[in-house]
């Protein structure tokens, strides 16, 4: 009888956000005019791939006990470094890899100052986030950087490219992250340190590089999704991403992420990110104040730690 309970209890954490993801787009596409259309879906794609591969970022440092409230300053401080690049002439790929290699290093800071100077994750990272941020607005200036006309034309005029584009590395990093989480070394060790840090340590775990390789891979997705910001609006922005380290958090949380570290999926992330997506597309498409959107996200968020937090003393 127990073992049944146990597997009752695991169905409905791996299927429960899925079930309600789609009860929500059956809703909103019986209910709402132009949800269930191409080019809402195209939109949804385009704008919303950006903040579901943050998430996936998110849930590794999650599942390993940490937080990384950077996450959206590091993707303005990328994006403005590529966007500089490309205006001083720069080849397109020479951009990409200043803006990923910007990401990484927030990042890797971001893990040296968790394991070496024992400063609490939530505290260094949001350290960066107004390091990074300043950073941003002092090299634009405070104004958006313009990208070489060949460049902004192009991904103005192919919309339906750069949705695919999009979706095919949202795809990829879902993927690629997924099997480091479930086949590697690595991600056996989130999933220990994550349930016990003390516990992974005297079982040989070398926990300040395991922190540091988390939050450089998660710099690494930060700048990846400055670069696709960037495509995406068409201009380098220093105030872009604002809310998008809590929309991150938000999915992985209610998409089953433990916030007290050592469980989650990355399929779960995704689709808590979709959930996020989804409803928030409904709202704008029925013209509900942003305001109550930010309401009900909160609202959701609470709702999954909440449970998560009654299932762990079960």
């Amino acid at each position: 009888m127990a073992s049944r309970n146990k597997s009752l209890h695991q169905l409905t954490d791996s299927y429960a956000p899925l079930v309600f993801l789609i009860a929500l787009g059956v809703v909103l596409g019986v209910s709402t005019n132009g949800f269930a259309t191409t080019s809402n879906f195209l939109n949804l794609a385009r704008q919303h791939s950006i903040i579901i591969v943050l998430a996936v970022g998110q849930t590794m440092v999650m599942i390993s006990g940490g937080i990384d409230l950077s996450v959206g300053s590091v993707l303005a401080l990328s994006g403005v470094v590529a966007g500089l690049a490309a205006a001083n002439g720069t080849l397109i790929v020479g951009c990409i890899i200043l803006g990923l290699a910007t990401g990484c290093l927030c990042g890797f800071i971001n893990g040296l100052v968790t394991a070496k100077a024992r400063v609490p994750a939530f505290i260094a990272t949001l350290g960066m986030m107004g390091m990074a941020r300043g950073i941003a607005l002092v090299l634009s200036r405070g104004v958006s950087i313009d990208l070489p006309p060949q460049v902004s034309s192009w991904t103005a005029a192919h919309s339906f490219s750069m949705a695919v584009v999009f979706v095919c590395l949202m795809v990829i990093i879902a993927l690629i992250w997924h099997l480091i989480l479930t086949k590697t070394v690595l991600g056996r060790q989130c999933y220990a340190i994550g349930g016990s840090k003390e516990a992974a340590r005297l079982s040989g775990i070398d926990i300040d590089r395991h922190t540091i390789i988390i939050f450089t891979l998660n710099g690494f997705i930060a700048g990846l999704a400055g670069m696709m910001m960037v495509a995406y609006i068409t201009v380098a922005d220093p105030t872009a991403g604002e809310g998008y380290e809590l929309d991150s958090i938000a999915a992985a949380v209610i998409g089953g992420t433990s916030l007290f570290g050592g469980r989650g999926r990355i399929g779960g992330t995704v689709v808590g990110a979709f959930i996020l997506a989804v409803l928030r597309n409904g709202c704008d498409l029925r013209n509900i104040s942003e305001h109550w959107q930010r309401f009900v996200v909160g609202l959701m968020t609470i709702l999954a730690v909440f449970y998560d937090r009654m299932r762990r003393r079960d």
